[in-house]
């Protein structure tokens, strides 16, 4: 075995196996056994995934023998975390997380054509697709026109952001760009991007090799569902790994869920996933892979697997994975792929150990958990988080609990009345989100549920803005074919829009009256949505209570008109001829369900649309590209402007220094989300961002939101920790404040950050547990960067959230466990040393000294949350890009 090496690994295991497509070539990883090598079918479905990537790209350079030993030798007890180089055969992005990557590749030219070099070498080299579904708003609702209506805004606020995707699409190579109105990211990506096994033509051959996918949304675990390896990444990272840098990472360990039991008549896949994420958040699984097994797989269609895959970052894990099986390839034929690549797919997967049946062995899992689906209830989750699970049937109760226990209202449960605007109202009910609108069952249940509400003569209260996002065109078109959009758009959901609305936050405006009310009598409204985010600011500005909901109860509670109900004992509504309605009456039985999908959903649908899916509207075709390997930058926009990052960019590598008389720019406690630190939603006009644009002539009405100005560095610097529920322990009141330590002032964070700046002082924040939750998103860290924020001192970190620090040169450090800043007694006033950083290791041990302002000096130790020697290195070079950019051209440079 000690003989083995790059050549006779690889020639061992390359084997052409004859097919309906011809010849193709494969590395088949089960002969590794052969060389000695050990028995690979005891290691989990995704590990044998990541194993083939390694072996199949072995260089002996980047990847080395070593590399495959790794993964081999892993086992279910052992901590030690060995890291290993990942490149996937593809990048998916969205337009929010998609744009600033694609401005940095841009900047990066500018750079390159500074530095005396070629600047069209600059190109992704593994194939990237940016899919722009992140910018309408649902400004209109209700009418037969609002798809019209928004899609026009989203174009006029938007314009000069696709020029430039336009733009971009024209000059880089393997970079492609879905143009709006098509659907959500990863719903396109699971009905047509992905292919289970890619064929690709390598020095003449076909060689074959499992899809796997990296994408800059946190969501792009749905594609897990079709057991396709893939996760989110921050956008930091991925264009790091566009440009050809591997993703480093250290081998996770696996959880297997073994899932048993058959579902209960009326329980919806969202039900499933809400009960799975409480499970698997509370059980702690962050960082970790999920393999979900066991006999209630069967019981699972692939878009039910999709919709629990969909919420991995709900539940921590990195990905949430199904093995490929039987119903992966049903799925593949309904949607449209083409019968013989299926046939190819199943013949190569079971060749390689990668297809799963009721006879495969299970794997070794680093821990083991069990589900029953038959214990599941119909359920929400919120106000506030997608973990907190509420049983339907308890939804009442607790909405009055929390009245006082969240929100400070000591109302009794008498003084609600259902029938006035009040607390608990809902004002917003939307189905959306890429959760659920990518799965036929819940969407044709809503459709159903509508039909028979309207037959009873039922309507939406007049407060409640109702909308529909479906995830992709064929939803609509199946709803067209049976019947059930009519029923829908008689209840209000017409469709506003084909890509991500009220979830992200783009639900658009509440109307000035209902505006009002809330108020002016101090109400706590609600938003029910059928999405995966519900945290505090980010649905609508004016709604505190927000709750995750299958499709049928969005409509139920819809007509309802509050959440303060019982759905299970009250009627829901009155119908035309006076009676009381109860929410059994209108629920669709599984039967129904099932007829309408097996007569209206057909591969037919999907190969229609997606046959010309980059071609885009007419509003997409009329935008004429700028011309040129360089992109023009204009210093007075507000939408694109080139980052900081690289200008005046240094090959030699900047010294780095322990951190000196630091103050503290913010002190938070626990789930400081990504949205807290970097807002997606709208800017409020007397923000430092808000100033700004209207310093540049911008209007309020045309501000659009945080997250369609992430191509300008300037304004979401400005925006960092600007979330209007934010809350920092230096100052009493709520949203991005702080207190400037030498005048005692409260300000803007960003004004005070400027003011450290000038004077030269570092800053560092202190927060809690569960530090940067959320969605990937890399303007967290960068603004963090720009605001000149050195080190993250926390309890723990999200996963992709600590990587984007990392990738921007910020420090992330930890609390030695049991440690938090209130235990070790900082008030955020004080001074900080940071002393150790010129000598870092992977998780070192940092000392931090502290001295009070009446000089009284003490200290503690961190762990440094720089996990592996390539995070080290990163560091040290000032970020990810900064390390690529010197890895790639400083010795021709330097020449």
């Amino acid at each position: 075995m000690e003989n083995l090496n790059k050549e006779n690994i690889t020639n061992q295991i390359k084997e052409k196996i004859n097919t309906d497509l011809g010849p193709v070539l494969i590395y088949n990883i089960q002969k590794l056994e052969n060389l000695g090598l050990g028995d690979i079918n005891n290691l989990p479905y995704s590990l044998r995934i990541l194993l083939e990537s390694i072996v199949r790209q072995l260089d002996g350079r980047i990847i080395t023998k070593k590399d495959i030993m790794a993964i081999i030798d892993w086992k279910p007890n052992n901590k030690f975390k060995k890291e290993i180089p990942f490149i996937p055969s593809r990048i998916i992005l969205q337009d929010l997380t998609g744009i600033p990557s694609v401005v940095d590749l841009a900047a990066l030219r500018s750079a390159m054509k500074q530095l005396g070099d070629d600047p069209s070498k600059i190109n992704p080299i593994i194939p990237a697709d940016l899919i722009i579904d992140h910018s309408i708003h649902v400004d209109c609702f209700g009418t037969t026109n609002a798809l019209e209506i928004n899609e026009k805004k989203e174009f006029e606020r938007n314009h000069e952001r696709y020029l430039f995707l336009k733009w971009a699409q024209s000059v880089f190579n393997n970079f492609r760009v879905i143009p709006p109105s098509n659907g959500i990211i990863h719903q396109i990506n699971l009905e047509y991007l992905a292919s289970v096994v890619q064929l690709k033509d390598i020095h003449d051959e076909l060689v074959a090799f499992p899809d796997t996918v990296l994408g800059t949304d946190s969501h792009t675990t749905m594609i897990n569902g079709l057991g396709v390896l893939g996760w989110g990444v921050g956008g930091i990272e991925a264009e790091a790994v566009m440009l050809g840098q591997p993703y480093y990472m250290n081998i996770p360990e696996v959880v297997g869920v073994k899932l048993i039991g058959e579902v209960k008549e009326g329980i919806t896949a969202t039900d499933i996933v809400l009960t799975i994420t409480q499970i698997l958040r509370t059980y702690g699984v962050v960082g970790k892979f999920i393999e979900f097994y066991g006999s209630g797989l069967k019981n699972l269609n692939l878009a039910d697997r999709a919709t629990i895959a969909n919420m991995a970052p709900e539940y921590g894990a990195t990905m949430g994975f199904f093995p490929i099986d039987d119903k992966t390839l049903e799925y593949l034929i309904l949607s449209g792929r083409k019968k013989e690549n299926v046939n190819f797919i199943e013949q190569y997967l079971k060749k390689i150990g990668l297809f799963h049946t009721n006879n495969s062995p299970i794997p070794q899992y680093s821990e083991e958990i069990e589900i029953n689906l038959s214990e599941v209830e119909s359920s929400l989750a919120g106000p506030k988080r997608p973990q907190d699970r509420i049983p339907l049937r308890k939804m009442k109760n607790i909405f009055y609990e929390d009245m006082n226990k969240i929100f400070n209202k000591s109302k009794g449960i008498d003084s609600i009345s259902k029938d006035e605007f009040n607390h608990g109202s809902v004002v917003i009910a939307a189905i959306t989100s890429c959760t659920n609108t990518s799965n036929p069952s819940v969407i044709v249940g809503a459709g159903l549920l509508a039909k028979k509400a309207v037959e009873k003569g039922l309507k939406v209260k007049k407060f409640v803005k109702t909308s529909f996002a479906p995830g992709s065109r064929v939803v609509a078109d199946y709803l067209k074919d049976s019947g059930l959009l009519s029923s829908l758009e008689e209840l209000g959901f017409h469709i506003v829009g084909y890509g991500c609305t009220t979830c992200l936050g783009n639900s658009g405006p509440l109307s000035n009256e209902v505006v009002q009310e809330i108020n002016g009598k101090d109400l706590v409204v609600a938003a029910v949505l059928s999405g995966n985010r519900n945290f505090e600011g980010r649905i609508n500005p004016y709604i505190k209570a927000n709750y995750l909901a299958s499709p049928q109860l969005v409509i139920a509670f819809a007509l309802a008109g509050t959440i303060a109900i019982d759905l299970e004992s009250e009627p829901l509504s009155y119908g035309s001829n006076g009676t009381p309605v109860y929410l059994k009456d209108l629920w669709p039985s599984e039967d129904e369900i099932q007829e309408i999908i097996n007569k209206y959903i057909t591969p037919k649908l999907f190969k229609e649309r997606y046959s010309n899916i980059f071609e885009g509207k007419a509003h997409w075709k009329d935008l004429k590209a700028p011309k040129g390997d360089i992109y023009q930058w204009d210093q007075s926009s507000t939408y694109i402007r080139e980052p900081p990052f690289f200008i005046n960019f240094k090959l030699a590598i900047p010294p780095i220094n322990d951190i000196k008389n630091a103050k503290v720019l913010a002190y938070f406690g626990d789930s400081i989300t990504t949205d807290h630190i970097s807002p997606a939603g709208s800017i409020p006009s007397n923000s430092p961002a808000g100033k700004y644009l209207i310093s540049n002539g911008v209007d309020e009405k045309d501000f659009n939101s945080f997250g369609s100005r992430r191509g300008n560095h300037e304004v979401m610097m400005r925006g960092t920790f600007g979330n209007i529920r934010i809350r920092n322990k230096l100052v009493s009141k709520e949203g991005g404040w702080t207190k400037y330590h030498f005048s005692g002032e409260e300000m803007p964070i960003y004004d005070a950050a400027m003011k450290y700046k000038k004077k030269g002082i570092p800053l560092i924040v202190l927060a809690g547990q569960e530090y940067g939750t959320g969605s990937s998103r890399d303007w967290a860290a960068k603004g963090t960067e720009l605001l000149g924020i050195k080190a993250v001192i926390a309890e723990s970190f999200e996963r992709i959230h600590r990587n984007n620090l990392v990738g921007m040169g910020v420090l992330p450090l930890q609390f030695m466990k049991g440690d938090n800043a209130a235990k070790l007694g900082l008030t955020g006033d004080e001074t900080f040393d940071i002393l150790g950083i010129k000598d870092l290791t992977p998780l070192a041990k940092l000392i931090v000294k502290v001295k009070s302002e009446k000089n009284k000096e003490t200290s503690f130790k961190v762990i440094t949350r720089l996990d592996t020697q390539i995070e080290i290195e990163y560091y040290r070079n000032g970020g990810i890009l900064h390390t690529v950019l010197r890895s790639k051209y400083y010795e021709k440079n330097k020449k």
